[in-house]
């Protein structure tokens, strides 16, 4: 079985990109990425699938405690550390490419 690859879309290296930077569930990641939910969720799903996340519910004793639903919160793996450097660098070269075509 050939191995999967690490490419990720910009949203989906966005998404990666903010759970690096210490947003763990999905309302926070929505508001640092300005993703709507439609687009951060089944992403999050993607990730977790493909081993860069790993996903864990809270308690349900600190959701009832603060009266809200349970949160999902997310942390990045190695493998998903290795495809968000790849990612961007990828965009941070298309982003050169793109700015000599400007003149």
């Amino acid at each position: 079985m050939p191995k999967r690859s690490r490419t990720l879309g910009f949203s989906t290296a966005a998404i990666l990109q903010a759970i690096d930077a210490g947003r763990r569930y999905g309302l926070d990641i929505m508001d640092a990425t300005s993703l709507a939910s439609g687009a951060v969720y089944p992403a999050l799903g993607r990730l977790e699938r493909r081993g860069f996340v790993r996903g864990t519910w809270e308690a349900d004793r600190v959701a009832r405690q603060e009266a809200r639903p349970r949160r999902r919160y997310y942390e990045i793996t190695r493998e998903g550390r290795v495809a968000l450097v790849q990612a961007l660098e990828r965009f941070a070269t298309l982003g050169r490419v793109m700015e000599g075509r400007e003149a």
